[in-house]
């Protein structure tokens, strides 16, 4: 990838955090915020391409002043989105934040038609669809960040348990980016040592809890969602990506009869390179499991059957 030029759509806590986390390690050559708000997008690159007069590497920070300058990104984020607020059904949340991803993916596709798209925006995997369908591109090109983030979540958990393994914590989850996560404790592992080994059934279980309720945990102390661990997760996933680094990430992918499923965008184990989506691994799944990643597939089905009902993938 000549440049490695990554856009990011939304300079908000999250989309911000990312673009600092990939200057600080140096990993593209060119990043590019684009927000709404124009003076947020402009104030924060000024402010990042400063943080790094430091770094061993250089990395251009710039704002887009229109959706244009995000022309010929190798990869875009796009964070874009409103939260919900309490007067907002669910209906509502999905229609405004679905015309927000449509707008942007058209920019996207104008601008930037080869680029691999890593979706942030919430509802997640529901986004990620609409991004997929918007766009009609090679599913591989298409990735939602949600088990970059909960994997994350869940190995501080464990960490914060055991007392170390801290950086050698593997973690493994599928399902939804919600309440339907299915964390994995049988095949996550400190230091390669299985969990079951380390940490009993009863205090397992209260890991995946805290793992499940962790972005709520945030909010309630902050007032806000979290943005260092999603910056740093989105980072991580942009470098496996230009690096060609093969490695194993569960992301939010369109399942075409993977896991018995197609027409879905479901968070599963993925392998991530320079074509975005490389593989996707099919774990065997057992009754219970199968039971559980269905529950997460209906959750996620149900906000797509929303946005039909609606008449958003019509107009």
């Amino acid at each position: 990838m000549v440049g490695r030029k990554v856009g990011i759509i939304g300079a908000g806590f999250v989309g911000a955090t990312a673009a600092y986390s990939l200057a600080i390690q140096g990993t593209c050559h060119q990043i590019i915020l684009y927000d709404i708000n124009t003076d947020i997008a402009i104030g924060k690159a000024l402010d990042i391409g400063q943080s790094i007069s430091y770094s061993p590497k250089g990395t251009i920070v710039t704002a887009a002043k229109d959706a244009s300058d995000l022309k010929d990104c190798d990869i875009v984020v796009i964070t874009a989105g409103v939260p919900r607020k309490s007067e907002m059904t669910r209906a509502d949340l999905l229609m405004i934040n679905a015309k927000i991803i449509k707008d942007v993916v058209g920019n996207i596709m104008k601008y930037s038609p080869n680029a691999i798209i890593l979706c942030v925006s919430n509802p997640l995997d529901i986004m990620n669809y609409v991004i997929h369908k918007m766009t009609g591109w090679e599913r591989s090109r298409i990735i939602g960040m949600a088990g970059a983030l909960d994997g994350a979540r869940m190995a501080y958990q464990i960490n914060q348990k055991v007392g170390y393994g801290s950086g050698q914590t593997s973690t493994m989850l599928i399902g939804d980016h919600g309440q339907y996560m299915i964390p994995l404790p049988e095949i996550s592992a400190v230091g390669g040592v299985p969990l079951g080994q380390l940490i009993s059934k009863k205090d397992m279980e209260g890991i995946i809890e805290r793992t499940r309720n962790g972005g709520a945990e945030i909010v309630k102390h902050l007032g806000t969602s979290a943005y260092y661990a999603p910056g740093y997760a989105i980072s991580t996933m942009v470098a496996a990506i230009l690096d060609d680094s093969r490695i194993i990430m569960p992301s939010s992918v369109i399942l075409d009869g993977e896991y018995g499923y197609k027409d879905i965008s479901v968070g599963v184990p993925v392998v991530l390179g320079v074509r975005g989506v490389h593989k996707i691994i099919e774990l065997e799944l057992d009754a219970e499991l199968k039971e559980k990643f269905k529950a997460s597939v209906d959750s996620i089905q149900e906000g797509i059957d929303i946005l039909t009902e609606n008449g958003f993938f019509e107009s």
